[in-house]
């Protein structure tokens, strides 16, 4: 109990400090209205910048792909679409989610735990959406511009002070009345409950599913007030909201069809909270779960799943392998359990075992980038760099990229003695890294190596004038 306080002080003095940065943005935009499209989006890059380097962002291909998927399926009922929209899970276990500037939208992993269906979590990031596609966070933010520069001060020493004084500063009055101009109010609620309850209409779910989680929210806050923390929370609760949107739903078109994706992410969603309970919670709290499931139901794939990858996470990969095997058997068609599979075998340093796992994956979806970066890495572990190379040339064309793809091809082609193309993919790597001073080395000498390939050398100047740039 005392860490989990310590966690969530660490955290509110995270969300205020950024808070403060994006008000003292806000001051320093030009112009007497909300703000424009392209102060937002700046704004948007900036807030996305602190979230990173401040909280936890989920990173496992299955989930991020779900969140993302979901959320740009129900975007595509936008009318206008302001912003290029980005999801992403943070993990904490706080109830929460919330809308950045510029189209950036956030799900806690607390909040999705306890969801039982899509129609959930879909009402949850159509909600949210909705506050984007409404501009209301411009609006909140042209309202923070109100707010004196020494408020903002004063909460901004209360944090770096810390201590008993700081803490009185950051959550003293100061602090509330900032919070008060930028809560949404009650015609901002109902308009984005109106509009995401359209959304999801449109989309093929259920817009109901946004009662049962503000009542699981609600009933939660009575009993643990800190699991839902007021500095997170961006939404207004109470029974006056919950009967609004019960009367709007009533009123409201049905539903005549299901399209074919609002199924498809209605049947994995089981897969996708398995997952972040099995590699992001308590992991003797999962493994305790997943074997009371596997106790009521013992052939269940998901159940030998999440106890896989917990026995994964805790490197027990002799009892991974057999719970994803069982897994694997039951759900024959997942290309995810054999991506997790391979996973296994390679590092066991198994990787001729390795290699069907992740082919059968390819085989389901050739775009799957986790299972061509695991496979280029296997055929590389066994020395056969003529089939890693075209794998990883691939992955380097397919954006984003890893900067470990680059590593791998620095590798490959330097095993083959290919090596101008082995310090140029070094340089890249290192480039990436923010290494100026190794990436200069590999490229300098890649350049040196690279007399006879005019092209190779092009690319070269290219990077070196990007750095020196």
């Amino acid at each position: 109990m005392i860490k989990n306080r310590t966690k969530r002080k660490h955290y509110q003095t995270i969300f205020f400090l950024t808070l403060a940065v994006s008000i003292l943005l806000a001051f320093r935009l030009p112009g007497a209205h909300a703000l424009s499209i392209e102060e937002e989006r700046a704004l948007g890059k900036k807030f996305l910048k602190e979230v990173r380097n401040n909280f936890e962002i989920v990173d496992d291909d299955f989930a991020d792909r779900y969140i993302n998927g979901l959320g740009q399926y129900l975007v595509r009922h936008l009318e206008t679409k302001h912003f290029p929209f980005h999801f992403y899970i943070i993990n904490d276990r706080n109830l929460n989610a919330f809308a950045g500037p510029g189209g950036h939208v956030f799900v806690f992993t607390g909040l999705i735990e306890i969801m039982d269906s899509v129609d959930e979590l879909a009402a949850v990031i159509s909600h949210e959406i909705a506050h984007v596609s409404a501009r209301h966070i411009s609006n909140r933010l042209e309202e923070a511009k109100k707010i004196g520069l020494a408020t903002v001060a004063g909460i901004l020493a209360g944090i770096l002070l810390g201590g008993e004084g700081g803490g009185a500063l950051v959550s003293g009055s100061m602090a509330a009345g900032i919070q008060a101009q930028l809560a949404y109010s009650r015609e901002d609620e109902r308009q984005a409950d109106q509009l995401g309850a359209r959304y999801m209409r449109e989309a093929g779910f259920d817009p109901g599913g946004m009662i049962p989680i503000l009542n699981k929210i609600q009933k939660t806050r009575m009993l643990d007030p800190e699991a839902v923390p007021p500095y997170l929370l961006t939404h207004p609760l109470g029974p006056e909201r919950i009967a609004n949107i019960e009367i709007m739903l009533k009123s409201g078109p049905e539903i005549k069809d299901r399209p074919a994706e609002a199924t498809l992410f209605r049947s994995y969603f089981l897969h996708s909270k398995t997952i972040l309970r099995a590699k992001y919670s308590d992991p003797k709290e999962a493994e305790a779960e997943f074997k009371r499931l596997l106790e009521r139901n013992p052939g269940s794939p998901l159940a030998h799943m999440g106890l896989g990858l917990v026995y994964k996470r805790r490197n027990e990969f002799p009892l991974a392998l057999k719970h994803l095997e069982a897994a694997s058997k039951g759900e024959p068609e997942s290309k995810t359990i054999s991506i997790y599979l391979g996973e296994v075998y390679q590092l066991l340093g198994q990787d001729e075992k390795a290699v069907p796992h992740f082919l059968d994956a390819l085989e389901k979806d050739r775009t799957d980038r986790r299972a061509l970066f695991l496979l280029a890495r296997s055929y590389q572990n066994l020395g056969q760099h003529n089939r890693a190379i075209p794998l990883f040339e691939r992955l380097s064309s397919m954006e984003p990229v890893e900067p470990e793809v680059f590593y791998g091809l620095g590798i490959s082609y330097g095993r083959q003695n290919r090596l101008a193309r082995a310090h140029y993919y070094f340089g890249i790597y290192f480039k990436n890294k923010r290494n100026i001073e190794k990436a200069l080395y590999h490229l300098n000498k890649a350049r040196d190596l690279a007399k006879d390939q005019p092209t190779l050398r092009e690319r070269i100047s290219r990077a070196l004038k990007d750095l020196s740039g």
